[in-house]
Parts: structure tokens; sequence; C-alpha cells
């Protein structure tokens, strides 16, 4: 599953943050067929830098025209700022012939601006009769994540220590109310096996119901209008 791969392309690119441009299913095997534009690197940046990667669904026996395609926006995504590097992942089977865009800038601004601009969706144009589905933007930075309002062009994310006191209000309501309800009822269990309960049950209360009210909630605060 593309959860279980997307950390370990992380760690290959260096980086602590990462946007996802559409959904994929790798193994991790295919790691090895990353080829291409190598991804620059530069440790004394690694806290700003921010990678996006973006998946492609080839036609049958149009891999020619998308490696074409490649290179040409390759060539023209280097001439932004904050560009430092790009690279692909080729598929490992002509049956899912999905390749991975792994393009690295070096903070979001520089990258939401090469996403959002003219050249590339001239680029995106000439795309699209050589895959077989549109892209479909989606941003998953960690804890970012968890603010991310539905329906909403891509956004930077909140300064950090409006996301850490969010957060932190969420996990307080949910632990509150679950040692409340659970930890009576599973006071047969031992101690370990109900603090693994309790933090699963909080881990997923805040992804799926929390965290997303408590955004909505607070989206002025955390998205004031310029």
């Amino acid at each position: 599953m593309f959860q279980d791969v997307l950390p370990k392309i992380a760690q290959q690119v260096g980086v602590s943050r990462v946007v996802v441009q559409n959904k994929t299913f790798l193994s991790v095997n295919s790691l090895k067929y990353m080829l291409e534009e190598p991804l620059a690197s530069n440790s004394s940046e690694d806290n700003s830098l921010v990678t996006a990667v973006i998946s492609h669904v080839v036609k049958p026996g149009r891999d020619e025209g998308y490696e074409a395609w490649f290179h040409g926006i390759a060539a023209d995504a280097r001439k932004f700022k904050g560009h430092l590097g790009v690279s692909t992942i080729r598929p490992q089977h002509h049956a899912h012939p999905e390749y991975v865009v792994i393009l690295k800038f070096d903070c979001y601004d520089n990258l939401k601006a090469w996403l959002e601009s003219d050249v590339r969706r001239e680029w995106i144009e000439r795309l699209q009769p050589l895959i077989e589905k549109p892209e479909d933007i989606q941003t998953l930075t960690g804890l970012e994540t968890w603010f991310t309002l539905p329906n909403k062009s891509m956004k930077a994310p909140p300064p950090r220590y409006k996301m850490a006191l969010v957060t932190w209000l969420g996990v307080f309501v949910t632990i509150s109310i679950l040692n409340r309800l659970l930890v009576p009822l599973l006071s047969w269990l031992p101690a370990l096996l109900t603090s693994l309960t309790i933090t699963g049950l909080t881990v997923m209360l805040l992804t799926y119901l929390i965290m997303p009210r408590l955004t909505q909630l607070f989206r002025k605060w955390l998205y004031p209008i310029p």
C-alpha cells in the first residue's frame, strides 16, 4: 500500500514533510526502479524541504511518450525558484503501468508556485492523452494532514504553534472521554493492553472525527484571510 511506501520514499529523499498529489500502490521493491534526474540533497535545509509525490497511470503502449513528457516537464521545473531535484520510479509490472514522480523543493510556497503555474498546467494538458485518469491532489504532510480543509485548494499549513494548540485540545478531549467511558470497562485487561486500546482509539478518533471538526471550528484562526 502507498501508505507503507511513503515513509521509505521520505527517508530516501531526506525530507521531513511530504505532499502527495494522487494515490498510488507500490511494493517496497519498486524503490529500486528510481531513475532519471537524481534528487539533490542539502542537509542544512532539511527542516524546510518539501516533496511532492505524484503518480501517473500510463495507458498501454504510451510509455515512450510518457518518458519524453517527463524529461520535458522536468527541464521546465528546474527553472523554478527553490527546485532541488526530480526523480521517477518506474513500474515493475506492465499490468499496472504506474509511474511515481518525486519532486523536491526548498519550501512549500515554491512547490505550490510550480504546481499551480501556467507552465505546468500546459504540460499536464499534454499529458492527458498518455494517462488513464486525471490527477487527484491531496496533501499528506505528517501532523499537517489533520489540518486539511475539505474541498479546498492547496494551502500552506498553519503555523506550528497553532497546530500544536489545536492538537493538544483534541488529544485532551479524546483521552478524557475515553478514560472516563472505557477504562472501567477494560479493567479486566492487562495495563499494557488497556493503554494500547485507548491510544489506538484516540488516534482513530482524532484522524477521522475530532481533528476534522476542530479544523472546521478553528478554520478562521488556522487559515486567516490575508
